[in-house]
């Protein structure tokens, strides 16, 4: 397919895109005549709730779409090349080296049983960014970029053997390894704490100034996208509601949606009742309590005293044969503390939140308390039971 060229100083054009999936029940129209432009350099958030057609835009972008649906109608323009008409080759070529995007779910976008590492060198080795001979160093040294702590050593991880955060940094990392001229960023920041997550984006945002790379970040958090992007199109629906600069739409909303999106957003030391529905009435401090509720005393849950060990493998020196290994010093560690010591209480009725950097240990805890996983020493004491 000969590219078209025509010259632009926008590096994507999207006019009319209509997408539309043939389910039981007939035919879903999911995107309705959505028209955007990116500029180059340029990074563009498109918001909106769940289900307002912003991830089905991008995948569409990409031809990526679900075997059942299809673009109805519209044109999508990159760089000159009609990618709507675009031939199977020509779209391999352009996925990953050109276009690239951070998917969502981080454990369904990786390999669960190839290494983390392994898969950072197939996608540069795919493209030419890497030979056999300097993959495994460009690999570290992306692992480096997205902040993965001891690199060289998570190189060998399997993506199981990652937390959801490590995980999706991984998957950040195979997106920007061959440098694309544009990103599509598809909710880029789930699983990640708030350190993280801006440590993250920070990046992105160095990345698309340093290499004069476009990116598309796809968002239901209003206030994130107008912190980030220079432009903002606002989806409801499958359908474009309003477009603006990111300052001026987050200073003066004209849509209702918009504003509806805006006064959805939690800020800190807000009431938690100005996020409740315009219809519901919180129950007043006089009011009798649930049948269910428990009298002040002995609490639901005390966890004394937690540990959680995991083993590791013991590192090999050297492959003698293919039975016999030489094994690295007694003095090298054998296990790693993932919970040291946790003193936690929780009352009947209460909430409590377990926050903290991707790795510290929250989710570790949490399947401890259900006994999906087995402390290591320690006790979890249940509405008197010890569990």
């Amino acid at each position: 397919m000969e590219p078209d060229k025509k010259t632009s100083k926008n590096l994507v054009e999207v006019d009319n895109l209509t997408v539309e999936f043939t389910t039981r029940n007939g035919i879903v129209q999911a995107v309705s005549d959505v028209s955007f432009h990116i500029a180059r350099g340029e990074t563009l958030g498109i918001v909106g709730e769940s289900g307002s057609g912003k991830s089905v835009t991008s995948y569409a972008l990409m031809r990526i779409l679900e075997a059942n649906g299809m673009i109805a109608s519209g044109d999508m323009v990159y760089g000159g090349i009609d990618l709507k008409n675009a031939s199977n080759s020509t779209m391999r070529e352009i996925r990953g080296r050109e276009i690239s995007m951070i998917f969502q779910n981080p454990r369904a976008a990786l390999n669960p049983i190839r290494k983390v590492g392994k898969q950072l060198e197939d996608v540069m080795r795919q493209h030419g960014f890497a030979t056999r001979q300097n993959a495994k160093a460009k690999a570290i040294e992306l692992l480096k970029v997205v902040r993965i702590n001891n690199p060289e050593d998570r190189y060998h991880s399997y993506p199981h053997e990652l937390s959801g955060g490590m995980c999706q940094r991984i998957v950040i990392a195979v997106a920007i390894a061959c440098q694309p001229r544009l990103l599509i960023a598809d909710e880029p920041t789930t699983g990640l704490d708030v350190t993280t997550q801006k440590a993250v984006l920070d990046l992105v945002g160095e990345l698309t100034k340093a290499q004069g790379m476009s990116t598309i970040l796809i968002t239901h958090d209003l206030g994130l996208a107008s912190a980030y992007c220079d432009r903002l199109i606002v989806m409801e629906k499958g359908r474009v509601v309003e477009s603006a600069g990111a300052a001026d739409m987050f200073a003066r909303p004209a849509h209702p949606y918009t504003q509806k999106l805006i006064r959805a957003t939690p800020r800190l030391g807000a009431d938690i009742r100005d996020l409740l529905p315009e219809d519901a009435e919180p129950r007043s401090p006089a009011e009798p309590k649930a049948p269910a509720a428990h009298p002040a005393g002995q609490p639901l849950l005390q966890v004394t005293d937690l540990v959680k060990d995991f083993p590791l493998k013991a590192p090999v020196k050297k492959l003698r044969d293919m039975f016999k290994t030489a094994k690295a010093p007694d003095d090298e560690p054998t296990v790693f503390r993932a919970v040291d010591t946790l003193n936690m209480t929780i009352d009947y009725g209460e909430s409590v939140g377990l926050v903290g950097e991707s790795g510290c240990g929250k989710s570790t805890t949490s399947s401890m308390v259900m006994r999906l996983l087995d402390p290591t020493s320690g006790s979890i004491i249940f509405d008197g039971v010890d569990i």
